[in-house]
């Protein structure tokens, strides 16, 4: 059996530990992935009602940055979005922080990540009310990404946008365009708008570290470069673009299933090299280099990594759906039938199919309290 990340953390961790000092937030995210479905969360005895069989399941962590956590996660979070989808194309758009911002975001991630999802909403939306364009409000999903498939720091947004606005006038226009706005021109107007905020955050003071001649230049630099902004329509049908944006939604820097073996030096894990291709490969990284990238992509407390914005927003989103619906005149998109969890946490445990007998129901008979280490 391939180890997970919980196996990798639990064998490495502590010599890692000794040359490397974890923050508060990391160390925290660190002892919630090695914690989790163990007895120091407590959890659920559980007995067959038909049969003899009884097992032990033991609590989930919940922590965004669990790989074990998250795929359930995001099943959850794609039910709960389908009421907001709208029977009109959909469009998928990806807008990436330069690399050589990289050292920023280890020092300030919590500005430099506000900048990200600030640059690409406005972009959006001036493109969206540009009365030459389609002169009306947009609405969109943004997922926060800061890692490829090697781990690397590679900080994006992945952006879903239904293909229309709602006018002033409360009609619906829908784009024509296959691509929604030209790439080329978001992107200059991508980058002007986020070198501009950096600029303010230093001013202001948000950018601690950092130098004025170092914002000097390296802005400069930026700003003489093209930036490139991904975007594409999405082929599959309405009902199933929020299962599109779920693959995105709640993946961790790295999934268990990617991790193909440990062994006293190495850490092996699968990637996709999209340089080449879009080959399969593996890559063997010493244990210390694993953590240190795998520590590179834990969040800031309390960052909203999933952002809905415009007619999207949460405070409006309700009106503005049925005005939209009526406004194309078809009727609301049926929800998609919820699947059935893999790892269920909690009471919801309470009518599961016995895995032994298969005939009776698994049934709650004793909750186990957390139990810390040292205890009895």
């Amino acid at each position: 059996m391939s180890p997970g990340l919980q196996q990798v953390l639990a064998a490495h961790l502590p010599d890692y530990c000794v040359t490397h000092r974890l923050d508060a937030r990391q160390s925290r995210v660190c002892t919630h992935i090695l914690q989790c479905r163990t007895e120091a969360l407590g959890g659920y005895q559980l007995a067959c009602d038909r049969c003899d069989h009884d097992q032990t399941q033991y609590l989930s962590c919940r922590d965004r940055h669990c790989p074990l956590c998250q795929q359930r996660a995001s099943r959850q979070w794609a039910e709960a979005q389908q009421q907001a989808v709208l029977p009109v194309a959909y469009h998928h758009l990806v807008f990436t922080l330069p690399d050589t911002l990289n050292g920023w975001v280890r020092l300030r991630p919590d500005a430099l990540y506000r900048a990200l999802f600030a640059a690409v909403w406005q972009t959006l939306k001036a493109f969206a009310a540009d009365p030459k364009r389609l002169g009306g409000r947009l609405g969109m999903t943004a997922v926060l990404h800061t890692w490829g498939q090697t781990l690397i720091q590679h900080v994006h947004l992945h952006c879903l946008v239904p293909g229309g606005v709602l006018t002033e006038q409360g009609s619906w226009k829908a784009a024509s365009s296959r691509y929604l706005f030209p790439v080329r021109a978001l992107s200059r107007h991508f980058r002007g708008h986020l070198v501009h905020r950096l600029r303010q955050l230093f001013e202001a003071g948000e950018l601690s570290r950092v130098t004025a001649a170092d914002v000097s230049e390296r802005l400069d630099a930026l700003m003489a470069k093209e930036w490139v902004v991904f975007s594409r329509p999405c082929e599959q049908a309405t009902r199933s673009v929020v299962n599109y944006l779920a693959r995105y939604s709640h993946r961790t820097a790295i999934s268990n299933q990617r991790i193909l073996a440990m062994d006293e030096e190495t850490v092996s894990f699968r990637y996709k090299d999209y340089g080449d291709d879009k080959k399969t490969k593996v890559m063997h990284l010493v244990h210390e280099e694993f953590i240190r990238r795998f520590l590179l992509h834990v969040l800031p407390q309390g960052l909203m990594k999933i952002r809905h914005l415009g007619y999207l927003a949460n405070c409006c989103r309700k009106k503005r759906l049925v005005q939209i619906r009526a406004a194309i005149a078809q009727a609301e998109t049926a929800e998609a039938e919820p699947e059935q969890a893999a790892n269920p946490v909690g009471p919801e445990l309470e009518g599961w199919a016995c895995p032994v007998c298969q005939g009776g129901r698994l049934r709650i008979v004793a909750e186990l309290p957390p139990r810390r280490p040292g205890g009895g």
